[in-house]
C-alpha cells in the first residue's frame, strides 16, 4: 500500500554535516551517522510502495544541478560491474520533465542511470511529480545518505544551489548541514575559483579543514594567479586528485605551517548608568561575548541579571522574530 505523503518532513532536516568516513566516530560523529542512516531510510520512503517502471535511459535527462566532480572513478566502475552481474537492485527517482512532454528528469540515482546507459539496459525508476525545491532537497539528502560525496563536492553543490537562488534553509536541508557548516562550504567556494577546484578534483582523502586552509592561501591577492598557473600546468591533472591538492597546497604554503584564519581583534565597549554605581566592560570577538562588572552595585545587578536571563532571552527572541 502506498504511503500517503512520502515527502512529509523533507525540508526540516538540518543536522550537522560530514562524511561518515572522514571524521572520528565519536560524539557528534556518532550523531551524524545516525542522521545519515535516517536520511537513507527517508530516501527509501520516497520509493516505498510506489510502482517501479522501466525506462529507456535516453528518455531521462540529468538533474538541473550537478552534485559530483568525478564521473568515472573506481566506485562507478564497481557499480557498473555490479549491475552487469546482478541487475539494478534499487530504482532511481525521476520526475516528469517540466517543459518536455514524454521526458523525465532524474532526481536521485544519477550513477545508476549512467550505468544503465553504458550497459545499454533499461533503468528501473519511480516517477513522482515534485517541484524544484523538493527536487534539490531530495537529491542532496539522498547523496548525503548514500553517495559519500567529498567535502568539496558538497561545497560545490551548496554553491550551485546558492547561485540558483535557493536560501540557506533549503541548502542546509539538502545537505543535512547546519548553518555554520554551510557557511564554511560557501566561504571555500568564494575564495577558490571554480576552475581551480575543478582542476583539483574531488579529493576523497582531503577533509573540510584542509580545504579551508587552502582557501585562505588562495584567497590572498598574491596567490590567486599562482594557483591558477599551477592548476593549469602540464601534468597537473595526470596526478591523483589528492596529490593535486597537496601539490598546490605545498606550493602556496611556503611557510610549511598550518594555515589558520586570523581572528578579528575583540571589540571592546564600556557601559555605566548615570549614577555610576555599575561599570560594565564588554568584549565581543564575533564568536565569544563576555560581560564583566564592578563598582558598588555590580554584584546585586549581576544577580538581578542572572535571575532574569530567561525573561531577557525570551524578549530577545521575540524582537528577533519581529525584526526589531
Amino acid at each position: 500500500m502506498a504511503r500517503k505523503n512520502l515527502l512529509e518532513g523533507l525540508a526540516t532536516l538540518t543536522d550537522d554535516t560530514a562524511s561518515p568516513s572522514s571524521y572520528p566516530m565519536r560524539g557528534a560523529g556518532k550523531s551524524l551517522v545516525r542522521s545519515l542512516d535516517e536520511l537513507a531510510r527517508q530516501a527509501d520512503r520516497f520509493l516505498e510502495g510506489e510502482a517501479v517502471v522501466e525506462f529507456d535511459p535516453d528518455l531521462i535527462d540529468d538533474s538541473f544541478v550537478q552534485d559530483r566532480l568525478a564521473q568515472d572513478n573506481d566506485d562507478f566502475r564497481e557499480l557498473v560491474e555490479a549491475i552487469r552481474s546482478r541487475g539494478q537492485d534499487t530504482p532511481i527517482l525521476v520526475r516528469p520533465h517540466a517543459s518536455l512532454a514524454g521526458r523525465y528528469q532524474v532526481v536521485f540515482g544519477h550513477r545508476r542511470l549512467r550505468a544503465a546507459r553504458e550497459l545499454g539496459r533499461k533503468v528501473k525508476a519511480v516517477v513522482k511529480t515534485i517541484d524544484d525545491r523538493t527536487h534539490v532537497i531530495a537529491q542532496g539528502q539522498e547523496n548525503s545518505a548514500r553517495a559519500n560525496l567529498t567535502f568539496i563536492e558538497r561545497a560545490l553543490f551548496a554553491r550551485r544551489l546558492d547561485d540558483l537562488g535557493y536560501d540557506r534553509e533549503v541548502i542546509s536541508a539538502a545537505l543535512a548541514a547546519n548553518a555554520a557548516a554551510v557557511s564554511k562550504m560557501m566561504s571555500v567556494t568564494e575564495r577558490i575559483p571554480a576552475d581551480v577546484i575543478h582542476a583539483i578534483g574531488e579529493t576523497p582523502g582531503i577533509g573540510r579543514e584542509r580545504w579551508v586552509e587552502l582557501s585562505l592561501l588562495v584567497g590572498k591577492a598574491s596567490s590567486l594567479g599562482k594557483a591558477r598557473e599551477l592548476a593549469g600546468a602540464p601534468g597537473f591533472r595526470d596526478l591523483p586528485s589528492d596529490e593535486r591538492f597537496l601539490s598546490l597546497y605545498g606550493a602556496l604554503n611556503t611557510s610549511a605551517r598550518s594555515v589558520r584564519k586570523t581572528e578579528p581583534a575583540a571589540g571592546k565597549a564600556k557601559w555605566e548608568p548615570q549614577d555610576r554605581t555599575v561599570v560594565a566592560e564588554i568584549k565581543n570577538s564575533g564568536k565569544v561575548f563576555s560581560l564583566s562588572m564592578k563598582a558598588k552595585n555590580a554584584v546585586r545587578f549581576g544577580d538581578f541579571l542572572s535571575r532574569n536571563l530567561d525573561a531577557l532571552y525570551a524578549q530577545f527572541l521575540d524582537e528577533e522574530n519581529r525584526g526589531d
